[in-house]
């Protein structure tokens, strides 16, 4: 498996947390940054996970902010992205099981980080179910493609 990561300042020390817990399950991972506390606009930073996610040269995405709630939106402005706030292990758990999310988004400001690497684990190591979630995730697509 690999993952896509990204950030914005608001983000910045959470996903270094991530980073180094994905180097130490040496899970291989493209980092689209940013490296720094230096302000950087958020959007930017989602579309180049949320690409690599949809493009296949990354299986799932993590995207941290302050809250995870801009850069989630961003990132679910690409087509075939669906990117969820999550703040728990059961919402990691679900969102992976029930809406086949395929980008993790948590808030700096938010989740502590021992909690964001469980929820972290979880996501990861969660399957979608498929069955009546498939017609869900399917429904969503159609609104996506315009055809609902």
């Amino acid at each position: 498996m690999k993952l896509a990561i990204g950030c914005d300042h608001g983000g910045f020390k959470l996903a270094g947390v991530l980073r180094a817990h994905m180097k130490d399950k040496g899970i291989e991972y493209v980092d689209f940054g940013t490296h720094s506390t230096d302000s950087v606009d958020y959007p930017l930073i989602a579309n180049q996970v949320a690409k690599a996610v949809s493009g296949g040269e990354a299986d799932l995405g993590v995207l941290v902010c302050s809250t995870g709630i801009g850069i989630s939106i961003a990132a679910n402005k690409v087509k075939g992205i669906r990117a969820a706030v999550v703040t728990n292990e059961l919402c990691a758990e679900l969102t992976r099981s029930d809406n086949d999310s395929n980008i993790l988004c948590m808030g700096g400001k938010v989740v502590d980080e021992e909690t964001a690497v469980k929820i972290f684990d979880t996501f990861v190591n969660t399957r979608f179910e498929g069955g009546r979630h498939a017609r869900r995730v399917g429904q969503i697509t159609d609104i996506e493609a315009g055809r609902l």
